[in-house]
């Protein structure tokens, strides 16, 4: 559970850690319905949010497209995979280790990584392409249409 430190919400509502003693969440107001969902997102992110390998951009265009370039220099194709995982799009590599070589210093990185980005609702994946080292991920939005319906108000209760 996501929990608000106590800075935020007042010098009255500390207990000895720090932390609200009532646990108040970001998504407990009773006008947020259906919100959990984002909580554990937050939750995920959070916990992912040291790793800093590979490095990675992330830019906006004109159009609201977004672009996210990751540094995989020394990745072929075959040992990266993009997908999409319940709202989360997942970046991996898997560098096949070569044990026929014999390094006098390496330096070079050639571990694993996971890399993972939290997608909003409406977005989604439209192309990967893998060019000089950097992978180049273009996101979508897809364009909503805001609807309004009436609903019917019945008597003598619901079925």
């Amino acid at each position: 559970m996501f929990v608000l430190p106590a800075a935020i919400l007042g010098p009255d509502s500390r207990s000895k850690e720090g932390w609200d003693v009532n646990r108040h969440t970001i998504f407990g107001s009773p006008y947020l319905l259906g919100f959990e969902h984002l909580e554990r997102l937050l939750e995920r992110t959070a916990q992912r949010s040291g790793d800093s390998y590979p490095p990675y951009n992330i830019e906006a265009s004109e159009n609201g497209h977004i672009r996210i370039t990751l540094a995989v220099a020394g990745f072929a194709k075959e040992e990266l995979s993009v997908t999409e995982e319940d709202h989360q799009l997942v970046v991996r590599g898997m560098k096949a280790e070569e044990d026929s070589k014999t390094f006098l210093h390496r330096g070079i990185a050639a571990r694993q990584f996971l890399r993972s980005f939290v997608l909003a609702d409406g977005i989604e994946v439209s192309s990967a392409a893998l060019e000089n080292g950097l992978l180049k991920i273009d996101l979508a939005r897809k364009q909503v249409q805001p609807s309004a319906r009436e609903i019917e108000i019945r008597t003598g209760g619901l079925r």
